[in-house]
């Protein structure tokens, strides 16, 4: 497993509560489902994470299934919501 940070920009930053936080996962889609089980039954990031794009260590994730974009140990992802305007 691969401890990863995760940083949450608008949106995104207003449902997670938190700028940042770390994770455990070897998947993107493993860190998803870890930070939306850590809100228990609140379900706003989920929802905003739903309508997000992601970037790993600065790069986008694209349309690849986050099961299929495995995280290095140390990696970053930043939540990306539709801005306004964008």
């Amino acid at each position: 497993m691969a401890r990863v940070t995760i940083r949450y920009w608008a949106a995104a930053r207003e449902a997670a509560g938190t700028q940042a936080e770390s994770v455990e996962a070897v998947t993107l889609a493993d860190a998803l489902a870890a930070i939306v089980a850590s809100r228990g039954r609140d379900g706003r990031l989920r929802d905003v994470l739903a309508r997000s794009s992601f970037l790993i260590d600065a790069a986008p994730a694209g349309r690849r299934p986050p099961a299929g974009v495995v995280l290095r140990d140390g990696a970053i992802v930043e939540v990306l919501p539709p801005f306004a305007g964008g």
